[in-house]
């Protein structure tokens, strides 16, 4: 079957159509080439050696935590272990049913359709996810009214990998029906500084141990800002520097970018400086901190609170969010209920 202009649309075999060949290359291949994330390459490695043993597809999979930790890789790895096709797709691009059935129905046996994003897929179009995931068909419409009539269609054995940054938002039977949940959890700095140090042999940048894990200190536990990183401080070094990053080199382009030690950027600190300057503190709500700085609520909770929460920095109450202690030493303000030393 041919695929028109739309379907093409939706299902891409590469990983990002619109990524250089640069960013492409610094994706591992294999699960021995991926840093980090040990307990969920155990588990995979088993049930990949498992399913190619039986000759079977892979359970379904849903791979879930914070932004740019690696899902979208993890599943092309997965289908370079298990030698099949990796095709990609995102939750919002399905719109209807006869989206989903195009692709569906133009899979291989053992082919993966990975769907990023998959919380933001309509509920319509979830629904005719579940034949096709337990009993590999699909029930389609055609024509309108009297005349209407239902047809199912038999589909290939495949494996579908969603990703999502919002389990939450899952509904039960579609989160039941996958047989492989994962978490990826942040990265230790030590695993980002071999992600670093790994990413500079590729693009050919000279780096310094102590340069990598300056860089990897002040990524957020998240490899694609670390990449990021490492990207631009390369521009500082080769353009007011030496060519090579050095500690030092690090430390100054981060500073330009105004990155401190912690990892934190100017909207971070204008967050925990408004939870403290205008509501003492907190506890203040997700929807009313986002209007006070000017922020979307979600990328507020998806991309911002998660590393704050893992340095102590915020907390959430069931009255809303307050800053910690170690806060107010970070800003060298003295914690209210303490005797000022002054």
């Amino acid at each position: 079957m041919d695929l028109s202009s739309d379907d093409a649309r939706l299902l891409s075999p590469n990983l990002n159509g619109s990524e250089d060949e640069n960013e492409l290359s610094l994706r591992p291949k294999t699960l021995d080439d991926y840093i980090g994330q040990d307990k969920v390459k155990e588990n995979l490695r088993v049930y990949i050696e498992a399913a190619k043993k039986r000759g079977e597809a892979l359970d379904h999979v849903l791979l879930y935590g914070p932004p740019g930790l690696g899902k979208t890789t993890l599943a092309g790895v997965i289908a370079n272990e298990l030698g099949v096709q990796l095709r990609i797709t995102s939750g919002p691009a399905i719109e209807k049913q006869g989206d989903l059935a195009a692709l569906l129905t133009n899979l291989n046996p053992g082919d993966i359709l990975f769907i990023d994003e998959i919380h933001r897929m309509s509920r319509s179009v979830e629904e005719v996810l579940y034949p096709a995931m337990e009993d590999h068909s699909i029930d389609i419409i055609i024509g309108k009214g009297p005349s209407a009539r239902s047809i199912r269609l038999d589909l290939p054995p495949f494996t579908l990998i969603g990703a999502t940054t919002r389990a939450g938002q899952l509904t039960a039977p579609l989160r039941d029906r996958f047989g492989c949940l994962f978490r990826l959890e942040l990265y230790t700095p030590e695993e980002l500084g071999t992600i670093v140090t790994r990413s500079a042999g590729i693009l050919g940048i000279g780096i310094e141990e102590d340069g990598a894990m300056e860089i990897a200190s002040r990524s957020r536990g998240t490899p694609r800002i670390a990449n990021r990183l490492l990207k631009r401080t390369r521009d500082f070094a080769e353009v007011e520097g030496c060519g090579v990053i050095t500690e030092s080199e690090a430390q100054r382009a981060l500073a330009r970018m105004d990155i401190d030690e912690f990892g934190l950027d100017n909207i971070d600190r204008l967050l925990l400086r408004t939870i403290i300057s205008s509501y003492n503190g907190g506890p203040v709500g997700l929807e009313t901190m986002a209007a006070a700085i000017g922020e979307e609520a979600v990328t507020i909770e998806d991309v911002y609170e998660p590393y704050l929460m893992q340095i102590g920095f915020l907390a959430r109450t069931p009255r809303g969010r307050i800053v910690t202690n170690a806060v107010y030493s970070y800003f060298g303000l003295p914690v209210p209920g303490q005797q000022s030393m002054i």
